[in-house]
């Protein structure tokens, strides 16, 4: 481990969603605009090995990692904002901690002494800190501490923290608590108190907090500040408001700047801050400010009522529009509410500009997203699919141009005569849930004059997957008599990855999820160049 690494730790309190990945990345991205290298750890209390089995309307979006890791969507977050590469050794949980620890003592790694929390699960905790710290040559090693403190699930994490800046000291450790200021509505006055007992709370734990990121709905005032900067023992400079921003969440590293938010990291550990150049990153704020267009777009999903179930589809969508100088509107459409009333399938779709309908597991509201994409088909309305929605298009084709009656996967019906999509000899034997699945980058081969090939602009691209379920080969030739080109396979193993319909709009379904590629100074070619025909196909309309 580099001596120089300097490490930021980011606990929060009060309650959860507050703004810690979203905080913690924004950071990283201004310490990298200053010319630092960073890497960002999420460390979740949960007993659950990782996410991967979580209900998307208890935990949001599963994020995955290039080396096939199932994550929460904070590492998302992390992508987007910096530049750094994340692999499984950016996310921890409870569960992987204990899990190691017991394996260890099952071998008799102990020698027969007592396994207790203190040392052995602490220690693993630090281990996976400074493991990521010996990978690569970082200046800031970042760590946010998932839950909220007083949460008993998180007691061990933030022991092991305050373990760190014990053995490091406060020159290379430095600790950040986000926090809550609430607005009473009767009174329109501003509380302290909740932020005072969390900071309280943190410190009988042993950990005291260099920095105060305070989440309002307006900015603190200079007497506020002064309060909680008395009553929290931190510097009136170091209170931080973290308002509310309007617009897009793009905007928080720029409301940390001007706070000189990063200005305190860097002085706090007497390095140089250099000026912050960060050009991409202003051109990309100056086109989301600045549209000369606009852009309406469906997206059908099952998880529709958690905003947080396609974080990333959203925030994909965004960076395409943006990169097309476009104003979104993105209409949120369940795909349940499509199969109880199809007769409103117009009213729901009739006047979007692009269809997409992303990934999920499970046979509810399927037949919604196969009326969306049937929909999108014949009206000549730019669709996308990824995943799921890739496969519900195999099927709508399959049904509706292939005239293969009682066409499905073999996931929603077993018994179908036509089983478009179906598990690999492989992952027929599987019987465990967590990790099984093809999961992360896998190597896709774009096929010589496809829509894919000349959108990517090159002959191969990696590309991320989380799904078990293929398409079957052996319906393949049907399909393309009928005018289905797959633009897109995975010759290892001779996977279908792309489906395209040539003389539409724009129709393109992926096996996999380029939605986790997707960057706002970086957006996805597929992104783009989708919304680029949901505008084309709008100003048709409009002629």
């Amino acid at each position: 481990m580099n001596i120089n690494t300097k490490f930021i730790i980011v606990t929060g309190g009060v309650c959860s969603s507050l703004g810690k990945g979203i905080s913690i990345a924004s950071l990283g991205m201004l310490l990298e605009g200053h010319g630092y290298k960073v890497s960002i750890i999420k460390m979740d209390p949960y007993i659950n090995i990782d996410p991967g089995t979580m209900s998307p309307f208890q935990h949001g979006e599963v994020y995955v990692t290039e080396d096939g890791a199932e994550t929460d969507l904070d590492l998302g977050y992390y992508e987007r904002f910096t530049s750094a590469e994340y692999t499984r050794k950016n996310s921890v949980s409870t569960g992987q901690i204990y899990n190691t620890v017991i394996q260890r003592e099952r071998r008799g790694d102990y020698l027969g002494r007592t396994v207790q929390v203190i040392p052995h699960i602490t220690d693993e905790i630090k281990s996976r800190i400074y493991n990521v710290a010996a990978s690569y040559d970082l200046d800031f090693v970042m760590v946010e501490i998932g839950g909220t403190v007083g949460d008993i699930e998180s007691i061990p994490f933030l022991e092991a923290v305050r373990q760190i800046r014990q053995e490091l000291g406060s020159n290379r450790v430095l600790n950040v608590h986000l926090t809550l200021v609430p607005t009473l509505s009767a009174a329109g006055e501003q509380k302290t108190k909740p932020t005072q007992h969390s900071v309280k709370e943190l410190m009988e734990l042993g950990i005291i907090p260099d920095i105060l990121l305070c989440r309002s709905a307006n900015p603190l005032t200079t007497d506020l500040k002064s309060k909680i900067a008395l009553f929290c023992n931190v510097s009136e400079r170091n209170v931080i408001s973290a308002i509310d921003v309007p617009g897009s969440l793009y905007e928080i590293p720029y409301m940390f700047h001007d706070q000189e938010y990063d200005s305190i990291v860097l002085e706090n550990f007497k390095m140089d801050a250099k000026p912050l150049k960060i050009p991409a990153w202003d051109s990309f704020r100056k086109s989301l400010k600045n549209p000369e267009k606009d852009v309406r777009i469906a997206v059908v999903g099952k998880y529709i009522a958690l905003q947080d179930s396609y974080r990333s589809i959203y925030e994909a969508i965004l960076h395409g529009a943006v990169a097309n100088r476009a104003r979104l509107d993105i209409v949120r459409v369940d795909s349940e509410d499509l199969e109880k009333s199809p007769e409103g399938i117009n009213d729901l779709l009739g006047s979007v500009d692009g269809i997409l309908v992303p990934g999920g597991f499970g046979d509810r509201g399927i037949e919604g997203k196969i009326m969306a994409i049937s929909f999108a088909r014949k009206n000549n309305v730019p669709f996308f699919g990824i995943c799921l929605g890739m496969q519900c298009a195999a099927i709508e084709f399959a049904r509706n141009v292939c005239g293969l009656a009682g066409a499905n996967s073999k996931e929603f019906d077993p018994a179908t005569p036509h089983p478009i999509i179906s598990l690999l000899e492989d992952q027929e034997i599987v019987l465990g849930m967590g990790g099984t699945m093809r999961l992360g980058a896998y190597q896709c081969t774009l096929k010589e004059g496809s829509k894919a090939r000349e959108i990517y602009g090159k002959e191969t691209v990696m590309e991320r997957h989380r799904h078990r379920y293929e398409f079957t080969n052996r319906f393949r030739e049907t399909f393309e008599k009928c005018g289905m080109v797959f633009g897109g396979i995975h010759t290892p193993a001779n996977l279908v990855e792309i489906i395209e319909l040539p003389g539409h709009p724009w129709f393109i379904g992926t096996q996999f999820h380029p939605e986790f590629k997707s960057k706002p100074i970086h957006p996805h070619p597929l992104f783009r160049e989708f919304i680029k025909a949901s505008i084309a196909t709008r100003e048709s309309k409009a002629k």
